[in-house]
């Protein structure tokens, strides 16, 4: 399944991508894909609903906005360095455990809204990445393989990131992070079963039309099994949470001359399988 969201926002509704790529209205029987949604087993009721032939569903109009594909989330933890040949650009050694930062969570935004660049931004960057919707509170799993019970889905994660404030303002990595419009979400979260293997997905990048990132989920240093389990012993992931999990090169600050992003850029993000987002950047 394919689920999305749509409306103004703070007012988006819930509905699904048909198999004719037609967004569908389920807003009649589901309040959101939040937290309550995913907890309350959800999904198991919406594969019912779908499999129903006596049920309607109304078609969204393709003016009608496109949400992030969940509401604002408890949590939004993201990993740094988790490609080796990033960590390589980026002059730091390949992690022998997790980077783990957090994001706010009031960053998330739709796939197709604009990002918005801050005021005294020097060094806005672009990062293409997996991201994980948890289906299940996770707290002290057992196993790596048990991690598969606990996801509800994938979708494309965009981590906007500002260097300057990231690495050169002192403190953590947070307040180059959680700039308003920094992760852009979506356009859909595609469930585990329409994914044939999470762990080899191509991905990509472009500003204005040329190609900067482009990897594969095979080359993460930790998979998304083992961030799930791994996590999960620091603190509980709950449904609804948002699990970034690191960048493939080709990112502006790795450039040579760096480059970064301005008024009018055009960002495109792909991810095999889960659609493909596209941002215009404004000044704040």
């Amino acid at each position: 399944m394919k689920l999305i969201r749509f409306g103004p926002p703070g007012k988006e509704k819930p509905g699904i991508l048909s198999l004719q790529d037609q967004r569908l209205d389920l807003s009649r029987y589901f309040t959101d894909w939040n937290h309550d949604f995913f907890k309350s087993g959800g999904l198991k009721k919406l594969t019912s609903l779908l499999k129903s032939k006596t049920k309607k569903f109304q078609k969204v109009s393709p003016k009608i906005r496109w949400g992030a594909p969940v509401p604002r989330p408890g949590k939004v933890i993201a990993i740094g360095l988790n490609y080796a040949d990033h960590a390589k650009e980026s002059g730091m050694e390949i992690p022998k455990e997790p980077v783990v930062f957090q994001k706010g969570t009031n960053t998330v935004i739709g796939p197709y809204d604009h990002i918005l660049i801050p005021r005294q931004s020097q060094k806005t960057d672009w990062e293409v990445e997996l991201g994980i919707v948890i289906g299940k509170n996770a707290r002290y799993l057992n196993s790596i393989d048990e991690s598969k019970n606990h996801i509800a889905g994938y979708t494309i994660s965009h981590d906007v990131s500002e260097r300057h404030f990231q690495l050169e303002r002192g403190g953590q990595w947070t307040k180059g992070k959680s700039c308003d419009t920094f992760n852009p979400l979506g356009p859909y979260l595609v469930t585990p079963d329409e994914i044939a293997d999470v762990t080899a997905l191509d991905m990509t990048l472009k500003v204005n039309g040329e190609q900067k990132q482009s990897g594969n989920t095979r080359t993460m240093v930790f998979n998304v099994f083992f961030l799930v389990h791994y996590l999960s012993q620091f603190m509980t992931l709950e449904a609804g949470d948002i699990i970034s999990t690191g960048t493939p090169p080709g990112v502006g600050l790795g450039q040579k001359p760096p480059q970064f992003l301005k008024m009018g850029d055009v960002v495109e993000l792909t991810i095999e399988g889960l659609g493909t987002q596209r941002q215009v950047c404004k000044n704040a």
